[in-house]
């Protein structure tokens, strides 16, 4: 069954006239790719160096990949950069680390933001409140965040999900804001979408997915948390940023498009969850759905999968960009 139809309410996002985002964790590392334009990477031979028992002198303290999605998102207010970070990874230090040997001070975020409550996306939480002594800034998520979940498949027993604590959270010093609703940070200069509007017939959620509610396990298809942050920036258009797009990347788009009133998008950057069975169905409909979208910069990393990344390169070659641990994009407005 298709969620409910919900009525969106257009909202104002404030124009930036910058945003950077660098991708903290992402599925894939590669030191020997190339900066190009707006794109920035960390190189094999540049950045911080630690000693190595079997090298004669230090060798180089390179960024890791792990299964799991996190950014930091810079974004210029009235003269001023702010820090937001979006997920953090599966492990407890795997972001924090990253963020160590790009030279990324963690102290400096002023918000987190949480597109959902899967592992992969949450891991990395307690490790930077370790990092940070005490959080004491606003973590932004959706109530179904907390929720217990696990994958049923036919013929195997369920599977799990660990899920976050809150006690954990709040007595790491996070202030916790929970709402489905949209919400800003920033000075409206920053979107949260909140819950997203299912509009597409191609994008019918995660059929194995179920959720404790009630007491009970019940069918959570459509994981409702899953929610992106948008920066509009000027003169280019909409910046969006997904986790793993359960919503349907093409849904969180268009869902963008229509809270915010603007019609062009500059870039679209994250997880689109189209690896793996049922989801490798849906790459081409995925496809021209983006296509018709028109970014000038498609970033699909995390959760997209090989398939899904080769066939949105060979449709939008001046568009992609292929996203690995460190990447980071730097956007200036028109």
């Amino acid at each position: 069954m298709t969620p409910e139809p919900f009525v969106v309410e257009p909202v104002h996002l404030e124009p930036v006239d910058r945003v950077s985002i660098t991708v903290l964790v992402d599925n894939v590392a590669d030191l020997l790719l190339p900066s190009e334009g707006p794109v920035h990477r960390p190189s094999l031979f540049a950045g911080p160096t630690i000693p190595v028992a079997v090298f004669e002198g230090p060798g180089p303290d390179v960024v890791r990949a792990e299964h799991g999605y996190s950014a930091l998102v810079t974004v210029g207010v009235k003269g001023t950069d702010h820090r937001i970070l979006f997920d953090t990874g599966i492990s407890p230090d795997g972001m924090v680390e990253n963020m160590r040997r790009l030279d990324i001070d963690p102290t400096g975020v002023e918000a987190v933001v949480m597109s959902h409550g899967h592992l992969d996306h949450t891991g990395g939480l307690g490790g930077f409140i370790d990092a940070v002594g005490r959080a004491n800034i606003p973590l932004l998520l959706h109530p179904d965040f907390w929720l217990r979940r696990r994958i049923v498949v036919p013929g195997a027993d369920p599977i799990e999900i660990p899920s976050p604590s809150r006690r954990a959270l709040e007595a790491g010093g996070f202030e916790i804001v929970e709402d489905a609703r949209p919400g800003f940070l920033l000075d409206d200069a920053l979107l949260v979408t909140g819950e997203v509007a299912r509009t597409t017939p191609f994008e019918t959620g995660f059929p194995p997915h179920q959720a404790f509610r009630d007491g009970s396990w019940v069918p959570d298809p459509w994981i409702r948390d899953d929610q992106a942050i948008v920066v509009n920036l000027r003169g280019r258009g909409l910046v969006v940023l997904t986790g793993c797009g359960h919503a349907g990347i093409v849904n969180i788009v268009r869902h963008a498009m229509a809270l915010t009133g603007v019609d062009r998008v500059h870039a679209i950057v994250g997880g689109f969850h189209l690896s793996g069975g049922s989801f490798e169905q849906i790459i081409g409909d995925t496809v021209a759905g983006l296509a018709t979208v028109g970014p000038d910069l498609l970033v699909p990393g995390h959760c997209t999968g090989w398939r899904a990344q080769h066939a949105l390169a060979a449709a939008m070659p001046d568009a992609y960009v292929h996203p690995v641990v460190g990447t980071r994009l730097e956007l200036t407005g028109a």
